[in-house]
């Protein structure tokens, strides 16, 4: 069990309406791929982190944070002495993080339950707010940014890693592979999530008031075996259940897709890239009085 010396937090409870916009679903093979998600952009996620001022005895809050998120990196970022929360929407997620702090004995984190666009958690409260492909993944992401400047305290920092799915790459072209695209680009679209939302990152942060923005790209090409080489894939999959209930493909068409994709990344001679977003704003320090 988690223990830490400043009082338990109180959050707003999330609504069952915070899940549902989630554009990835709730299911045991979404959580699972967010569990390898967390090692998968690990060393990115360091990287953002390498960009703002987070010490030992600092403060942290991961918003998204599903089953483990970056809540062990903040951990060790600001021991000794400091706190770190994470935040999900999902009370399965909530269950999962809690048991991966424990299993890791982290002890200056607490998980809580809240919408990460509006966790009633005090304004001001954190040295630094961190979400990763949380935006990406929910309609009117601008709201989820307002309320990490809330959260930051004056001339703390919000940062942000998200995806752009424009620009994945696939050479050779394969069928199957674009038809999956296809499909989950239809599916994860169906709420208002924005498949594109890396490239706005910045945007997003200069309209909430930010200040001293940064951004970085990344474009790993992804080599045989790597987990990250089949994630179009292992989305579609987590949408599985979606595109049969809105009638976008059969179930024997996407068995098929999968199969014969997944043989044609098993090649060592295709290439397969992703792009990614890594974003840093400040929040404006408070006014003095004259």
């Amino acid at each position: 069990m988690t223990e830490s010396k400043d009082p338990p937090i109180t959050a707003k409870p999330a609504s069952p309406s915070a899940t549902a916009v989630y554009a990835l679903g709730s299911n045991p093979a979404e959580s699972a791929r967010l569990r390898r998600q967390s090692e998968e952009l690990r060393s990115y996620s360091a990287e953002l982190l390498d960009r703002v001022d987070l010490r030992p005895g600092g403060s942290a809050i991961d918003l998204g944070c599903g089953p483990s998120g970056i809540i062990q990196l903040l951990s060790d970022r600001v021991s000794p002495g400091g706190r770190v929360v994470g935040v999900d929407a999902d009370p399965a997620h909530v269950t999962l993080a809690r048991q991966f702090c424990d299993e890791l004995g982290l002890r200056n984190v607490e998980i809580v339950a809240a919408d990460a666009r509006e966790t009633g958690l005090p304004s001001g409260s954190f040295d630094v707010v961190h979400c990763r492909t949380l935006l990406i993944t929910i309609p009117e992401p601008a709201t989820v940014v307002a309320e990490m400047v809330r959260l930051a305290r004056p001339g703390g920092w919000v940062v942000s890693l998200e995806p752009d799915t424009q620009y994945k790459l696939c050479y050779p072209a394969h069928p199957s592979y674009d038809r999956l695209g296809e499909l989950f680009d239809a599916a994860f679209r169906r709420n208002g999530a924005d498949p594109f939302i890396g490239r706005r990152l910045t945007e997003l942060y200069r309209e909430a008031g930010l200040t001293d923005i940064g951004v970085e790209v990344r474009a790993p090409v992804h080599p045989p075996g790597h987990t990250r080489r089949t994630i179009l894939l292992d989305l579609a999959r987590s949408l599985r259940a979606i595109i049969l209930e809105r009638g976008l493909a059969e179930e024997q068409e996407l068995d098929e897709l999968d199969r014969t994709a997944r043989e044609h990344l098993a090649n060592p001679n295709t290439l397969v890239m992703t792009v990614y977003f890594l974003a840093w704003g400040r929040k404006p320090p408070a006014a003095r009085n004259r």
